[in-house]
């Protein structure tokens, strides 16, 4: 559980971070009066959450203008959704019944998740990961691009999660999953490799305005490095557990 949750939470702040390079990498021609609007609605937003209010309906409808001009500023309008989402209440003191009431935002999850797992995410899948087969090449695989891609992915993944999960650790800032062997983290940094929507989506933003020639290259980069990270990290995880079934108990100091 320990490691799941390592995991996922890395996952969220790596998107987060993507988030950010394309807030600061992706952004030209700033509207001062876009960037004035939308600051006025996150302050409504703000205010909303301070007074209390708990119904979804105004910040969504806050959240649609945000988008708006956000999108009209410059910046990326994937910047929106973030900023939305701080500001939609996660915590509530309201009671129905007796009962307290479900988190807005915890609810807003429950209900957009369905939506984007087997609807938004597999048109994406299918909108921006094809790559002719007949296009693949050794030369295309070799190239500068598609190497780059997969060394970024299979091998700076799971070296800087890895050495820095143990640095952190054996420096003290942070402790090991209970019941965790030092295999098993190894196993998780190696998923960590699998970077399908944000990488897919960075390397379209970086090449199809001034070299579109490059995007095959950016998507089967992308595949070959997410898959290899998934097939070793799936092998190592399935060792770790299996020595920890059929052996003594692991040490976890």
């Amino acid at each position: 559980v320990g490691l799941k949750i390592f995991l996922m939470a890395l996952a969220i702040f790596d998107d987060v971070g993507a988030i950010i390079i394309i807030a600061i990498s992706h952004t030209a021609n700033l509207s001062l009066i876009s960037m004035l609007f939308s600051m006025v609605v996150l302050f409504f937003l703000w205010g909303f959450n301070k007074i209390g209010i708990r119904r979804l309906t105004p910040y969504i409808l806050l959240g649609i203008l945000l988008w708006v001009g956000v999108l009209q500023s410059g910046i990326h309008a994937t910047v929106a959704g973030v900023l939305l989402a701080f500001f939609i209440p996660l915590r509530t003191n309201h009671k129905i019944n007796n009962k307290k009431a479900s988190s807005p935002l915890l609810y807003l999850e429950k209900q957009l998740h369905p939506w984007v797992a087997y609807l938004i995410l597999p048109l994406f899948a299918f909108a921006n990961a094809g790559v002719a087969l007949h296009d693949v090449t050794r030369e295309l695989l070799t190239s500068t691009t598609v190497l780059g891609i997969v060394a970024g992915l299979f091998l700076g993944k799971q070296i800087g999660v890895f050495a820095f999960a143990v640095g952190l650790i054996k420096l003290g800032f942070a402790k090991k999953p209970p019941q965790t062997s030092w295999l098993a983290l190894y196993g998780v940094a190696l998923l960590c490799g699998i970077g399908f929507t944000m990488s897919i989506f960075l390397g379209t933003l970086a090449f199809q305005s001034v070299q579109p020639v490059y995007l095959v290259e950016v998507r089967l980069g992308v595949l070959v490095g997410s898959a290899l990270s998934g097939l070793f990290g799936a092998i190592v995880l399935y060792i770790a557990f299996k020595k920890r079934k059929g052996g003594p108990a692991i040490e976890t100091k």
